[in-house]
C-alpha cells in the first residue's frame, strides 16, 4: 500500500435501513476517524432522508448512485433482500459488511458467497459478538486449555419481541423465520470460533407459546448440536423478554470442561437507571461498542486489502445450522450436517 492509499480516508455507504441495526452502524461510520459516510439508500426515500440527516450525511435515490462512491457497503436490509444488494454490491466493485444472517436460505447463502468471490471483492458477516472482550476471554481460555477438554457449551440468546421497531421480523417471507432465524446465528457462529470446529448434527424443538397472536413465525426454540471432535452443545433462543425488560435481552455462554466451568455474560458490564423515561427501570451498557468492533475491522480489511476475521463462509455455516434445525423441526428427528 502506498502512502497516498494510506492516508486516504476508506468511502462507506449504507445499503437500506431497514434492520434496527442500521440506526448503530450509520451513527458510529459518521464519526469513525479515517472514514468518510458517503451516504445511505433505502428503499423508502423518508427512511433513508431522516437516517441521513442525523449522521450529516446524504440520501442517495438508487443503490447504483451510492455504489459509484464507496470502497465498501454495508447492508442493513430485511433478511430476504441480503443477496440481491449483495450481488449489486459486488458488481459494482465494492467490499460488503452483509448483517446477519447472511440470507434466509442455504442456496442464497452460498450465491452470496460465490458472487463476491467471483468479483475479487471482501465479504465479511456481520457477528459482532466476536468482538465483545468478555467472550473473546471466554474464547482465549478455552483456547489456552485452561478448562482441560470442552466437553459442553451452554448458551443463551434471547431478546424482546423486535416487531415492534421492524415489523418485518414477524413476516416470514422477508425475515425467513422467527425467534430461531434471529438468534442462533450468533450462537452457532460462536461456538465453531471457540472449537474450531464444525457442526455435524442438529436436534431443535420450537414453539409459538409467547406471543401468540404472531402465529406464522416461532417466538422460543431450543437447538442442540454436535460437534465433529464430540463437543455438544445448546442454544437457547427465545423473544422471551416483557416490553418492560430494562434492555433489549442478552447472550450468554457457558464452558464446561474436564479442569473447570466458565460463564461469560456478554451484556453485564450495565448501570441500573431508575425512572426517566417511562419510569421505570433501564439497563444501559457501557464500555467497549460491539458494533464498533465490527466497523473497525471490516474498515481495516478494506483498507489493508485483507481478508476480514469473520468471513462470508463463517456466515454461509451459521444459516446451514439454522436450516438444520428448521428441518428438524419439521421432522422431529436430528439431522446429520455434511462436514
Amino acid at each position: 500500500m502506498t502512502a497516498t492509499q494510506a492516508r486516504r480516508r476508506v468511502r462507506i455507504g449504507v445499503l437500506s435501513t431497514e434492520h434496527m441495526h442500521a440506526a448503530s452502524y450509520i451513527r458510529l461510520l459518521a464519526k469513525m476517524p479515517g472514514v468518510e459516510l458517503i451516504g445511505v439508500w433505502d428503499a423508502d426515500p423518508e427512511h433513508a432522508g431522516a437516517a441521513a440527516k442525523l449522521a450529516g450525511t446524504r440520501a442517495l435515490p438508487t443503490p447504483e448512485d451510492l455504489l459509484s462512491m464507496v470502497d465498501g457497503v454495508v447492508i442493513t436490509s430485511t433478511n430476504v433482500d441480503h443477496r440481491e444488494l449483495t450481488e449489486r454490491a459486488a458488481a459494482a466493485g465494492a467490499d460488503v459488511l452483509c448483517d446477519k444472517p447472511l440470507a434466509i436460505t442455504v442456496a442464497d447463502a452460498k450465491a452470496i458467497v460465490e458472487a463476491c468471490d467471483r468479483a475479487g471483492v471482501r465479504l465479511m458477516t456481520a457477528f459482532p459478538m466476536r468482538f465483545s472482550p468478555v467472550i473473546r476471554s471466554l474464547e482465549s481460555s478455552v483456547r489456552s486449555g485452561s478448562l482441560g477438554s470442552v466437553v459442553c457449551l451452554e448458551g443463551v440468546n434471547s431478546s424482546r419481541m423486535p416487531n415492534n421497531l421492524a415489523p418485518w421480523f414477524v413476516d416470514p417471507a422477508r425475515s425467513g423465520g422467527g425467534a430461531l432465524m434471529d438468534h442462533v446465528v450468533h450462537l452457532a457462529d460462536l461456538y465453531r470460533w471457540i472449537l474450531r470446529d464444525e457442526v455435524v448434527e442438529v436436534y431443535a424443538v420450537a414453539n409459538r407459546i409467547l406471543h401468540e397472536r404472531f402465529d406464522r413465525v416461532e417466538t422460543g426454540g431450543l437447538v442442540m448440536l454436535r460437534f465433529a471432535g464430540g463437543v455438544f452443545a445448546t442454544i437457547d433462543c427465545s423473544w422471551s423478554k416483557p416490553r418492560s425488560y430494562p434492555t433489549w435481552g442478552g447472550l450468554s455462554i457457558d464452558a464446561i470442561g474436564t479442569a473447570g466451568v466458565i460463564r461469560a455474560d456478554a451484556f453485564r458490564q450495565r448501570l441500573a437507571v431508575y425512572g426517566g423515561p417511562g419510569a421505570g427501570v433501564a439497563w444501559p451498557s457501557w464500555g467497549p461498542d460491539e458494533d464498533q468492533g465490527t466497523l473497525d475491522e471490516f474498515v481495516a480489511a478494506v483498507s489493508q486489502r485483507r481478508p476480514p476475521a469473520v468471513s462470508g463462509v463463517d456466515g454461509l455455516r451459521a444459516v446451514e445450522i439454522v436450516a438444520a434445525a428448521y428441518r428438524s423441526i419439521e421432522t422431529g428427528a436430528p439431522v446429520k450436517l455434511a462436514t
